[in-house]
């Protein structure tokens, strides 16, 4: 239930941010849950190994360089799904901090 939840949130958190930003093109909500499900994946299985090789970087950076990692991981979602669509680095950075800050808030009002 728990990751249902998880996935909930993080797929309301890319709506809105995909809403709000022109250069992110997603087709519906349903879209965005898949790119919820798929990040949330890639994250896992990924996720880790690139934050334990960059950790020096995070820990000098005091966490700010997970939005480069959270960035990459995006943007392989970006390009292993056809109706999810992020034009430009900058576009990418921007959104991931802001699906991380809408997560994040949504997190802390539920919990």
């Amino acid at each position: 239930m728990n990751f249902l939840l998880n996935i909930l949130l993080l797929s309301i958190a890319i709506f809105v941010v995909a809403q709000l930003m022109p250069t992110i093109r997603i087709k519906n909500y349903w879209t965005a849950i898949l790119v919820a499900m798929v990040y949330s994946l890639i994250s896992f299985f990924i996720g880790w190994l690139l934050f334990l090789i960059s950790l020096p970087f995070i820990l000098i950076t005091f966490g700010l360089f997970k939005f480069v990692i959270n960035a990459f991981l995006l943007w392989i979602t970006d390009k292993l799904i056809k109706d999810f669509e992020i034009e430009g680095l900058g576009s990418t950075l921007v959104a991931a901090f802001l699906i991380t800050l809408l997560d994040t808030a949504f997190r802390w009002l539920l919990f």
